[in-house]
């Protein structure tokens, strides 16, 4: 599935699609209009189901499962960590769970989707223009 036109949605906007915000659902739309496939990593998963609201695990089922679930696997856990610790040595404080969505799409050639665009700034990671 390694390609430029797979896009990572990163759980800012999985939680803004969820919650009809940012005209996220329309993003969401166009995407698969103009033929890109849409994946998410395990992590934000977890960090979904962590800040779900009551009456919103319906939903969120419906749109997990509709996209394709991309795994952690060893090497998205090495790079996770050595982007950590290059960031870190320059002053920069990161999540572990950023740097692991990070690396999923570094390891994968995907582009992200995030609202968090300061976090997610470091070569090799392709942000995905958002309105």
């Amino acid at each position: 599935m390694s390609s430029p036109s797979v896009v990572l949605l990163d759980t800012t906007v999985l939680i803004d699609i969820l919650r009809n915000r940012n005209q996220r659902q329309k993003l969401l739309a166009d995407l698969v209009a103009s033929g890109r496939e849409l994946a998410i990593s395990t992590v934000s998963v977890a960090e979904v189901y962590g800040v779900l609201r009551a009456g919103e695990e319906p939903a969120t089922r419906a749109l997990l499962g509709g996209l394709e679930w991309i795994p952690v696997s060893g090497e998205v856990a090495e790079r996770a960590g050595r982007l950590q610790a290059e960031l870190r040595s320059r002053g920069q404080t990161r999540g572990i769970t950023d740097m692991i969505i990070a690396a999923t799409a570094i390891e994968n050639g995907f582009s992200v989707a995030t609202d968090n665009r300061r976090d997610f700034q470091m070569e090799g990671l392709e942000l995905l223009p958002l309105p």
